[in-house]
């Protein structure tokens, strides 16, 4: 087999060691070690003195970055490799044989490598998803109120539609106090929407809360605070660092199902250069919502999503429930078609198809975005659709009437 590069490097890449194979045609020299910035930096100059064109190693975790990063500032190529597409031969695992294996295949074009988005963007996608998990976590520190709610018997949320709300929070806090909570103490914490079921939620306040339990109840409000205020310091700083993305983000907003924070999150992902992805259908692949491609003997098996990036997918998961809840638009009717056929999980995946496919269009040829209506797919197959309801009606005991006759 022709070789593509005349010297390159396999890595294999771990917490604390690092093993590279340096192969020079015929010729290869392994060496090992740490992975501190100055041993990295004498890795690279290795590297670098010895002629190196392309290195590549593992996405292995987070291990990967230190080199990544270290690399792209001393000018080294270097790609990253999907484990799965270079597994060595079952039953000669040894790091020295994979930085090995990863070099002969490199040596001969057979690796692909991953797409890495430059280190800005990496950066900004560490803020948006540190900022999921917190908000999140807060999701999580909610449930824990409810748990202990339930507890002391105080069925506030059986009531009161938002536990979060403001009137919902002044109770608590007096809750957690130890404080009274008849009709004239919760009458000035409610907001009007909800002074007709004052009755009610004074009933749902009535409990036997241990000075414990008020004690936990305080704790976890600190926290869901804690949280808030965290998360609403993230969002300043995703407008400040996204303010290149502005015109982007407003394009991206007329989406139906998408918001402004979710349309943040879907940039941070991608990016805004479409030209690193050929076509609407590979971004899609990338990011996981494409049915996946199973096919043997002439028979077309399970046509399961494959793996993408987790959190572009989620995102869009949740985008594409939104979109299916707004009426009189096409991603309406895309998910009650599919919905009614094939279930929930497909018409959710599809319609996320459909979103992403519509960013790549906004974004690659910069045109706003036009919803092809509620009754796109009414226009297909007019007059079969009409002699199959007919056939339907029929069937349930509807007869046509005879025209009228005039006098």
């Amino acid at each position: 087999m022709k070789a593509v590069y005349r010297c390159c490097c396999g890595i294999d890449v771990h917490k604390k060691l690092i093993v590279a194979c340096l192969k020079k045609g015929n010729r290869q020299e392994v060496r090992e070690f740490g992975t501190m910035t100055s041993e990295i930096k004498e890795l690279t100059g290795w590297l670098k003195e010895a002629g190196c064109e392309m290195a590549a190693m593992e996405s292995t975790g987070v291990y990967w970055k230190p080199l990544y990063n270290l690399f792209e500032l001393m000018g080294q190529e270097v790609m990253v490799v999907n484990a799965a597409h270079m597994k060595a031969v079952p039953g000669r695992k040894t790091d020295v044989k994979d930085a090995e294996w990863i070099a002969e295949l490199l040596q001969h074009g057979l690796l692909k490598a991953s797409f890495i988005p430059s280190r800005e963007q990496r950066e900004l996608r560490e803020l948006t998803r540190y900022r999921k998990s917190l908000t999140e976590e807060c999701s999580r520190e909610l449930s824990r109120l409810q748990k202990v709610l339930e507890g002391a018997n105080v069925k506030l949320a059986s009531v009161v539609g938002d536990i979060q709300g403001k009137s919902a929070r002044r109770l608590l806090d007096r809750l957690a106090a130890g404080e009274p909570l008849g009709r004239e103490e919760v009458l000035p914490l409610l907001y009007k929407t909800l002074q007709p079921k004052l009755d009610d939620i004074t009933s749902s306040l009535e409990s036997i809360t241990t000075p414990l339990q008020r004690a936990l109840l305080r704790q976890i409000l600190d926290h869901i605070d804690d949280l808030n205020k965290r998360v609403a310091v993230l969002d300043e700083m995703v407008e400040q660092y996204m303010a290149e993305y502005a015109q982007a983000l407003d394009a991206i907003d007329e989406i139906p199902g998408i918001a402004r924070r979710s349309a943040q999150v879907i940039l941070a992902e991608i990016g805004l250069d479409m030209g690193r992805f050929p076509s609407a259908a590979h971004l899609c692949s990338w990011a996981g919502v494409s049915p996946g491609n199973h096919q043997s003997a002439g028979k077309r098996k399970h046509g399961r999503t494959n793996k993408g990036n987790k959190t572009l997918k989620s995102m869009l998961a949740q985008c594409a429930k939104a979109a299916g809840k707004v009426k009189n638009s096409y991603f309406y009717a895309q998910y009650q078609r599919i919905a009614a056929r094939r279930g929930k999980n497909r018409a959710t995946i599809a319609v996320a198809h459909s979103i992403l496919t519509v960013i790549w269009h906004i974004l690659k040829h910069n045109v706003p975005y036009h919803d092809l209506g509620a009754d796109y797919y009414d226009g297909f197959h007019r007059e079969h659709k009409i002699k199959a309801y007919l056939k339907r009606l029929q069937a349930l005991g509807w007869e046509p009437q005879p025209p009228a006759i005039p006098a």
